[in-house]
């Protein structure tokens, strides 16, 4: 059959491309990787880093490329057929990548370049694939023994069913619940979207009046705006006792059985805990670094959370006559007092930002630091009419990227925003092969009427998405592993968390934020606003985030054998960051599924962590100027383009000239001087 996905191709072949090549493709793909892994196993002479550890780097460039066409289409542009391929394609990825992993023959090939890579000159970049290849056999058990490893495999199975098991209990608790309202007045306050969606989710399922449910998009509107508490309250216990009910929907002992397996798998794998497993491939390194982290920006945060608190408990004492602040009050409140601190509102601010001149203006933002041009051009194969699509050039016109950018929402499309890449850059044969990277958003559409206009978090959403596409534009390494956005998981964040800054900056905003009927450039009053209002109640966000890695820290970074009671000893972890009166009949870690479903287990601190070099980072513009073109041009060299290639304290350093602060961080939020 003509499959134009097993065929050479360099941009991808979208509009050749039916959902019927797929399997077949990734099949062949995976056949071919596998012929190369066993040519490099069937290698008769001696190993060394080209033959082995360079030669598996480049083994699969096929599969890659199929996959990341398949699995992108997948997200933006999916329908059952694909749906269905995913199915039968992931377990057959699944196996592949665990027959390299157990490959015992491959292992003892990278264990013998790895034990003689002192004598090898290598460069710092192929000593980091070393030892991320080595790493990645030995910290999957590929040193132990036969016992040892089968009780691996055991505990790797019953973690994976326990992880499943946690997950199902959460999501049909939550599908469990729902309050019907027939009263016009207990829907008192709710946005008219909010009580469309409730009437339209109720007439669905043949009731009359609003149904609101523990899903995001009805719970946190209800809790944020309706005005009647005792039902918010009902709202909250319902949302915080979630697999909480001692029946067999409960995560109590499940709980306890995955912190210990997790110690245990640790333990085997000769690592104290599982934080010391996990952080060993993170920036922070130990749970020591982490614990060490966290309780110096609590210190500094806690004041301010205090203040603000007794600000929110006197503020709806004074307009509702409230004594004590309850957990069911705070969005609530919250909201009411900063509408009325800054009396401002996205609709005041969306006609200043049209979609088009916001792109131009992250464009704008890219040529004034990194000298990049970016020519829209209607050459490239789409996977959609919608997807507009551009080659990037440097100062000196040379070709450095692909851009694709789908900005809108529509059927097959998941929701949220995302970057991701369809090739990879790497240098091979003296050849640098410059990457196709991807931004997917979901803006409002334009109508006949009116283009589309952002929100300012839409905005900001833009700008962070194009950070993570300048980390894979700009990439300029050897191997494709360490490329782009291939970095430690708390550092991903950098790119995408610092850009955002800019817009908060007049300088920045003066180039792009022009209203889309008279072109008048944004007013300044409105900038203030901005930047007055993105640090309200920081002190308790910022608590409320300390809270949930300090309890991610409890769970794993000791051993869990101790624990027999998880509603006691979650209390006894929150003691330090509790605002709100205790309640009795909810707990946070029966429902955690970031750390007992994902992949967050160890590693939830990193969400602050990338704030603070963001801050620290930008800092550093502000200091010198946001548009410091010696400061960009440090960025790009020693973070942007350098992918994975070293660690990233050392790129850090190196553009920053001293480890970050979190002092930067504080004080952009607000809660020190």
């Amino acid at each position: 059959m003509n499959n134009p996905l097993v065929e050479q191709f360099d941009l991808s072949p979208f509009s050749k491309i039916k959902s019927t090549h797929f399997l077949p493709a990734i099949k062949n793909a995976i056949a071919l990787a596998r012929q190369e892994i066993d040519a490099i196993v069937g290698n008769p002479d001696a190993p060394t880093f080209k033959n082995t550890v360079e030669a598996l780097e480049y083994s699969g460039e096929l599969l890659a490329r199929v996959t990341s066409i398949f699995f992108n289409l997948n997200s933006a542009e999916t329908n059952e057929e694909i749906q269905k391929i995913a199915q039968e394609v992931s377990p057959l990825l699944s196996e592949f990548r665990n027959d390299i992993t157990l490959n015992t023959a491959l292992f003892k090939k990278i264990e013998t370049v790895y034990l003689e890579k002192e004598k090898l000159k290598l460069t710092v970049e192929q000593e980091t694939l070393l030892d991320k290849n080595y790493k990645s056999f030995s910290r999957n058990g590929a040193n132990l023994a036969a016992d040892k490893k089968e009780k691996l495999r055991k505990i790797d199975k019953e973690l994976s069913q326990l992880n499943l098991k946690f997950g199902e209990n959460v999501l049909a608790e939550t599908n469990k619940f729902e309050m019907l309202l027939t009263n016009q007045s207990d829907i008192d306050g709710l946005p008219d979207g909010a009580k469309e969606a409730a009437k339209a989710l109720a007439s669905a399922k043949g009731k009359e009046g609003w149904i609101i449910t523990l899903d995001y998009p009805s719970y946190i509107p209800f809790m944020t705006y309706a005005t009647n508490r005792e039902l918010r309250k009902k709202m909250a216990i319902a949302f915080g006792s979630r697999s909480f009910k001692n029946d067999a929907l409960d995560n109590q002992d499940i709980i306890l059985k995955i912190a210990q397996l997790r110690y245990e798998r640790a333990q085997l794998l000769g690592y104290d805990t599982h934080a010391h497993y996990v952080l060993e491939e993170r920036m922070a390194e130990t749970p020591e670094a982490v614990y060490s982290f966290l309780n110096e920006i609590l210190e500094k945060a806690k004041p301010a959370a205090q203040r603000e608190y007794t600000q929110l408990e006197s503020f709806a004492k004074k307009i509702d006559g409230i004594d004590q602040l309850q957990k069911w009050d705070g969005a609530y409140y919250s909201e009411k007092l900063k509408k009325q601190l800054f009396n401002l509102d996205d609709e005041k601010l969306k006609p200043y930002f049209k979609l088009e001149n916001v792109i131009d203006g992250v464009f704008q933002v890219a040529s004034n630091l990194f000298g990049l041009q970016f020519e829209q051009t209607d050459t490239i194969d789409t996977y959609h009419e919608e997807v507009k699509t551009y080659n990037v050039y440097d100062v000196g016109g040379s070709f450095i990227a692909v851009l694709y950018a789908d900005f809108h929402p529509r059927p097959g499309k998941r929701n949220g925003a995302w970057m991701t890449s369809y090739k990879t850059q790497m240098k091979k044969e003296e050849q640098n092969s410059r990457p196709h990277i991807s931004i997917v958003c979901n803006f409002t559409k334009p109508t006949p009427s009116k283009p589309s206009l952002l929100t300012f978090n839409e905005v900001t959403t833009l700008f962070h998405e194009f950070g993570h596409a300048l980390h894979g534009m700009l990439a300029n390494t050897t191997y494709p592993g360490l490329s782009g956005t291939n970095v430690y998981w708390d550092f991903v964040e950098l790119p995408s968390q610092v850009l955002e800054n800019w817009c908060y900056e007049q300088e920045a905003l003066s180039l792009f934020a022009r209203h889309y009927e008279t072109d008048e450039v944004i007013p300044m009053e409105y900038i203030t606003k901005i930047k007055e209002s993105a640090t309200f109640m920081e002190g308790m966000t910022t608590m409320r985030q300390l809270s949930f890695g300090l309890l991610d820290m409890a769970w794993h970074a000791q051993n869990p054998s101790a624990i027999k009671n998880v509603k006691n000893y979650e209390e006894q972890v929150f003691k330090d960051t509790s605002l709100y009166p205790y309640v009795a009949s909810t707990c946070m870690s029966t429902a955690f599924s970031h750390i007992f479903q994902g992949g967050y287990s160890a590693g939830y601190y990193s969400y602050k962590w990338a704030e603070v070099l963001d801050a620290d980072a930008f800092e550093y513009f502000k200091e010198n100027g946001i548009f410091n073109k010696e400061i960009a041009t440090k960025f790009m060299e020693h973070v942007l383009s350098k992918g994975g290639t070293e660690k990233p304290m050392t790129l850090y350093k190196r553009f920053r000239g001293q480890k970050p602060k979190p002092e930067a961080l504080l004080k952009r939020a607000g809660l020190i001087e």
